[in-house]
């Protein structure tokens, strides 16, 4: 080859400027590099967006090899681009792929820039890269040989990047250790390069919000309009959601922490700056304390105006409220007087607690959103299931602890589970699932443990610790035995009292300042803390809630250029459940089968983690282990628990959505213990039946619900045609072409259940249906095999769909009724659940 060409050499002589240029008039871009990164997409994304619209072909051949393409940036170019690129992977693992190529053409004219540089931010602007450009007219034979190998290359060995190719990618993405040498910590942050060569910290998805904007994106053109995000504290969820909601005009964000919704309020106003001018006044009241009564924002009129719902404060009329679930969740509010149901186009919903469950679902049945975001840091469904039940189980986007810190979002840790035989568990009063609070406190209150706890403390250098104790007590009584011997601390909790209790943000500061070590908590820095120089966290007290280790532990993981890795201490002594440690240490949801295995591998355990237990412990937990329940009493326990958090007997929805995940799935094929196959009976034996559902033990009506509770559903076309006969709770023992008309109509006007019916072929297009189509598909379908398949409750008279007449008898029965419903429910949710499982 003969190359007249011209040299840029990345000194003063930038990639990124050339091939901006030619974005703007080429015909055809062709890309070819050995890896993409997030930060060099992001450089040429608006340019991207510029051109989208004139559907050029665009087609990008990159490596896969080592992991060193981000997902990341893949999922970025197919949200920019959409169907008007071509992506793919070099897929010869047998040669090395160094290719590194931006070809462009136009018409008869073109150019090809040869060299070193990978599209990243570095390689295209700050890096020293030689690349050569040749141009079509002056060289076309050369230009004619680059581009048939490119052709020949991304034709005969690539593979296509699709949605499952990329999700596949994803879910496998390590981030590789090569990553020190080729890439600076600008790459991993925010940044724009701007025109005079500066460099400005912006606020824009990155890392896993990318990918899960992806998501979302793609679950709303399916026809969802719920769908869920697990992501692990430090992801950015609150950031996410501010994200996702840009393209909706009034947004509802609910939680049930006032720090959180001040938090949200910020990440908000950050992303919003194109449309949301910032009052000053209004955000330091705020910002100085959350219950002060708010000024009225003052806004361009063509931007966005922020307030909050919460104690005393109750704005109605602005654009993003922020509201806290106790506040909004009350009946009173939940009118016209206040909003009416549509008046928000977009809802999010982050993680609850049980205590606050009944106004959660007030506000959940009340708006009529056209999409609801549900949030939660828990991989694992014992805590925080409500959430994962709202959205009807359609997990969008996952991203579990194990997931964030194998990809390099959070820092990884050095666990260390310490042997504490400094207390008899067996001494304290453990009833109901719970130890008894004030015996805990008296146990975990002594000198012998807290000397274990220092001197463990000791061996470790640490400037910025955090304790997560039982009580007000027990910290207090902590930070006196540190300070005492020479470790500066405070303890932080509600309320005022004690010698060593500090104020959260004062303690916040001296922390950050270092004037104190360690600050000792109770229940204050489970959520909302963002300290990201914290690096060691004590777990002082039994571990009994999944959501609360993986919170407190989350603490500790944020990135921060002084820091490698996390320190953690774990006092771990022969409390229940204190086997389930080496599982939550995973990262990842127990219902992936972890729990199943008797000894946990390196492999399950997060990238560049530490696991240390001490070897007593392991033979406490084999010991508890084989002292596990029978499953009958744990099923009876989980009933009880249930009960105790609700106020209440469980209905089937209800002990459904709070079932341990572990349980549901080990008993969900064991009819015979399978309390939803049979909840009446279940029910009675328990004592726990009222006197209507005596009164219908052993009768059609008992049979009827029964049928309800294990009739086959590989569709949901059975559950409309149930719900036209409950009649919204006037059940009637006739139905004709008008109410299975109506009840088909309503029951797939929403998302949720639409999604199948948009999937198949021969209903895809039911949304343009007249009653004729709706009634062919409900007889053709569910009330044929109905009448065929069960026909003791269901048969045809001429136009009439009808239900066995002894039912009659049990119209008037209160809780008949409602065990239908409840039924009918359950089996919904049932199969949502298994629906985005099986997917």
């Amino acid at each position: 080859m003969n190359l007249n060409i011209n040299c840029i050499t990345g000194h003063n002589d930038h990639l990124y400027k050339r091939i901006q240029q030619s974005i703007h008039t080429a015909s055809s871009i062709d890309i070819i590099v050995s890896f993409l990164m997030e930060s060099g997409v992001k450089l040429i994304q608006k340019d991207l967006e510029t051109i989208k619209n004139k559907n050029i072909p665009i087609r990008i051949l990159t490596g896969n090899y080592l992991n060193i393409t981000q997902p990341s940036a893949l999922y970025l170019i197919k949200d920019i681009l959409g169907d008007n690129v071509d992506l793919r992977f070099y897929n010869d693992t047998k040669r090395s792929f160094h290719a590194k190529a931006y070809i462009f053409e136009k018409e008869n004219e073109g150019e090809i820039f040869i060299g070193s540089s990978n599209l990243s931010r570095s390689a295209l602007t700050s890096g020293i890269e030689w690349n050569y450009r040749i141009d079509k007219k002056a060289n076309h034979d050369d230009f004619k040989y680059f581009k048939d190998v490119f052709e020949d290359l991304f034709h005969n060995e690539s593979i296509i990047v699709n949605d499952i190719e990329l999700e596949k990618y994803s879910k496998t993405w390590k981030k590789p250790k090569i990553y020190a040498s080729i890439n600076n910590d600008k790459e991993d942050i925010n940044y724009v390069y701007e025109e005079n060569n500066k460099v400005t910290s912006i606020f824009e998805p990155r890392g896993a919000q990318i990918e899960a904007l992806y998501e979302l994106k793609k679950t709303r053109l399916d026809g969802n309009d719920k769908g869920l995000v697990v992501a692990a504290t430090g992801i950015g969820k609150t950031y996410l959601a501010a994200f996702d909601s840009r393209e909706f005009n009034r947004v509802l964000f609910v939680a049930h922490r006032e720090e959180i919704l001040k938090q949200a309020y910020d990440s908000f106003k950050n992303v919003r700056t194109d449309k949301c001018i910032n009052d000053t006044e209004v955000y330091d009241k705020v910002a100085d304390n959350i219950e002060n009564s708010l000024p009225s924002n003052t806004y361009n009129e063509d931007g966005y105006n922020m307030g909050f719902f919460m104690n005393s404060i109750k704005d109605n009329d602005k654009d993003i409220i922020f509201a806290s679930v106790q506040s909004l969740g009350k009946k009173e509010y939940l009118n016209k007087k206040y909003f009416s149901k549509d008046y928000f186009d977009y809802i999010v919903i982050d993680e609850f607690h049980h205590a606050v469950s009944k106004n959660y679902q007030n506000i959940i049945n009340y708006f009529e959103p056209k999409f609801m975001l549900g949030l939660t840091a828990t991989p694992d469904r014992l805590d925080n299931k409500d959430v994962f039940s709202v959205c009807d189980y359609n997990t969008v986007y996952e991203a579990t602890l194990k997931t964030a810190i194998d990809k390099g979002f959070l820092v990884p840790f050095r666990y260390y589970g310490i042997y504490d035989d400094s207390i008899d568990y067996n001494d304290v009063e453990y009833k109901n699932g719970k130890y008894n609070d004030k015996e805990l406190e008296k146990a975990l209150s002594i000198n012998n443990r807290a000397n274990l706890i220092l001197n463990h403390y000791k061996k470790y250098k640490s400037s910025r610790a955090l304790g997560f104790c039982t009580s007000k007590s027990h910290a207090e009584f902590m930070a006196k035995y540190f300070n005492e011997n020479g470790i500066p601390s405070c303890a932080v909790y509600s309320g005022s009292d004690g010698e060593y209790n500090e104020e959260r943000s004062i303690a916040l500061d001296r922390l950050r300042k270092e004037e104190i070590n360690v600050i000792f908590s109770v229940d204050m820095f489970n959520e909302g803390l963002d300290i990201k120089s914290i690096d060691m966290v004590m777990f002082l007290r039994p571990t009994e809630s999944p959501t609360i280790f993986l919170q407190q532990l989350g603490r500790g993981l944020r990135k921060d250029k002084n820091k490698k890795y996390l320190n953690v201490l774990d006092f771990i002594g022969n409390y229940k459940k204190a086997n389930l440690v080496p599982y939550l240490l995973t990262g990842e949801s127990k219902t992936k089968e972890s729990s199943s295995k008797l000894y946990l591998q390196e492999d399950d355990y997060p990238e560049d983690c530490i696991i240390d237990f001490d070897f007593r412990l392991i033979d406490i937990f084999e010991r508890m282990r084989k002292e596990s329940q029978k499953i009958e009493d744990m099923i009876k326990e989980e009933f009880y628990n249930i009960k105790r958090d609700l106020g209440h007997r469980p209905s089937r929805l209800e002990l459904f959505t709070y079932m341990n995940d572990d349980l549901y799935n080990n008993i969900k094929k064991k009819a015979k213990i399978n309390p939803f196959r049979d909840y009446i009976s279940f029910s009675e034996k328990l004592n726990e039946l009222n006197e209507d559902e005596k009164i219908i033990t052993d009768t059609i009506a008992y049979d009827f619900i029964k049928f309800i509770e294990n009739t086959s559903m590989s569709k949901t076309y059975k559950l409309p045609v149930l719900l036209a006969f409950y009649n919204n709770g006037n059940m009637k023992l006739k139905v004709d072409d008008e109410g299975l008309y109506k009840s088909f109509k309503d029951f797939y006007s929403k998302g949720s259940n639409k999604v199948d019916m948009l999937k198949d072929k021969s209903t895809s297009k039911f949304e343009t249906w007249e009653q004729k189509q709706y009634v062919n598909l409900a007889r053709k379908n569910p009330v044929h095999f109905l009448c065929k398949s069960s026909s003791e409750f269901f048969y045809l008279d001429g136009d009439y769909v009808c239900l066995n007449e002894e039912l009659g008898k049990y119209l008037d029965n209160e809780s008949f009724i409602k065990n239908i419903k409840d039924a009918i429910d359950f089996r919904n949710k049932e199969y949502y659940k298994n629906r985005f499982k099986n997917k």
